[in-house]
């Protein structure tokens, strides 16, 4: 499993600042319809680069797993 915080894709040299969609919805281990949905409420925050560049903040993604772990 792709550990948000400490593993990388493979094939990178450092820890990437910014996720892609399809990077950000294997670690969550959604879909990439699902992460756009989630994007698109507002549940989990975007960083826009231009119309069509959508980029996620591992930081983001570990802050809604814990709000959806305290919800229960």
């Amino acid at each position: 499993m792709f550990d948000l915080m400490t593993e990388l894709p493979q094939g990178t040299a450092t820890t990437p600042l910014l996720m892609t969609t399809k990077q950000a919805a294997k670690a969550l281990t959604i879909s990439e319809r699902t992460l756009y949905s989630l994007t698109k409420s507002g549940a989990i925050p975007a960083v826009r680069l231009g119309p069509r560049g959508v980029r996620y903040d591992p930081q983001d993604l570990r802050s809604w797993i814990d709000a959806a772990k305290n919800r229960g």
